[in-house]
């Protein structure tokens, strides 16, 4: 199974999967620019290492307090740390050392107990650009969600080299994927999670050619700047159109009312709404639906259930197999 993603949503699938009779590869996104990972890129000039190490986390078999040492995060009145977490400064510490983000992780994940594999989508870091409906062009994940504006579609840049070359997945990805025989999207931020792995050219090509199942979970909530109002025929139909065919074989949606007063939007201030329903526009586009149960409450907050989505994916891994 290749899980393709970032952000928060990639790591709850990934922790799930970790005790599950499966080969697991994860593919992360590399064109994050905010918090402890846009610093380090800004200054030490590496792949962002936030979602890399959140990935290796939900894969390690180290003992818990390993994994909290790993994840600690200093707090802001330690200045010069402050908001960096121990795990970004190793990844970058090994990456700097290597001279190779791929190799530093491999390294890790080795060091880690790692079940499965995790491979930062290229080797370099690079720059999320976005065309809003409007016309207009941003570069940067922080500046296109903070805009505000409607998404006509996105792509991504090398980051560091001025002759903007085509980004391109290191081989193993895509033997990955060509090798998998169910490639997970989602759930997670639609612009700023999944499109920046699938617009890289060699991505998109490969998953497109593969016989694998493309399962897309789609994302409880609509989240600001980026997918306001949006249906899931809407999160599917702009997936497609990035990569120019109806390619998403099934849809994964929670269909649970999310109780109106239990949602704290000032703490969970990226999302809006509960996504709409639209099965008609689903099945337009040639994707088998599959509607449960898959919501989780905690903290005021709506997220997938952790063990009911990894329970979908394995049945359908079955029968498909």
């Amino acid at each position: 199974m290749v899980v393709i993603g970032g952000g928060t949503g990639l790591p709850v699938i990934l922790r799930g999967l970790r005790d599950q009779d499966i080969e697991i590869t994860a593919v992360v996104t590399v064109a994050d620019d905010g918090g402890s990972s846009g610093i380090l890129r800004n200054y030490v000039n590496v792949v962002p290492p936030g979602d890399i190490r959140n990935a290796l986390v939900a894969l390690t078999n180290l003992p818990k307090l390993e994994r909290d040492i790993f994840q600690y995060r200093f707090d802001s009145s330690d200045q010069f740390l402050a908001g960096h977490a121990i795990g970004n400064l190793i990844i970058t510490a090994l990456a700097e050392m290597k001279g190779d983000i791929y190799q530093a992780v491999q390294e890790l994940a080795e060091m880690m107990d790692i079940r499965g594999h995790i491979y930062p989508v290229t080797n370099e870091p690079l720059t999320l650009n976005a065309e809003f409906t409007d016309g207009t062009t941003l570069s940067g994940e922080s500046e296109i969600t903070a805009a505000h504006k409607q998404i006509q579609r996105v792509w991504v840049t090398p980051t560091n080299n001025a002759d903007q070359h085509e980004p391109a997945a290191m081989h193993a990805v895509i033997e990955a994927i060509h090798d998998a025989d169910q490639i997970v999207l989602g759930p997670g931020s639609l612009f700023t999670s999944i499109l920046p792995n699938l617009v890289i050219k060699n991505v998109g090509q490969a998953v497109r050619e593969s016989k694998a199942e493309v399962v897309y979970i789609c994302n409880i909530m609509t989240q600001k700047g980026e997918t306001d109002h949006f249906t899931d025929a809407d999160h599917v139909r702009v997936i497609n159109a990035h990569l120019g065919e109806h390619f998403i074989d099934t849809v994964l949606v929670n269909i649970q009312p999310v109780p109106e007063d239990y949602i704290n939007f000032q703490a969970w201030n990226e999302i809006s709404e509960p996504v709409q329903h639209d099965f008609t526009g689903l099945r337009a586009q040639g994707c088998r639906v599959i509607s449960a149960n898959f919501l989780r409450l905690r903290d005021n907050g709506a997220f997938h259930d952790r063990d009911k989505v990894v329970a979908e994916l394995m049945n359908r891994l079955h029968d498909v197999h």
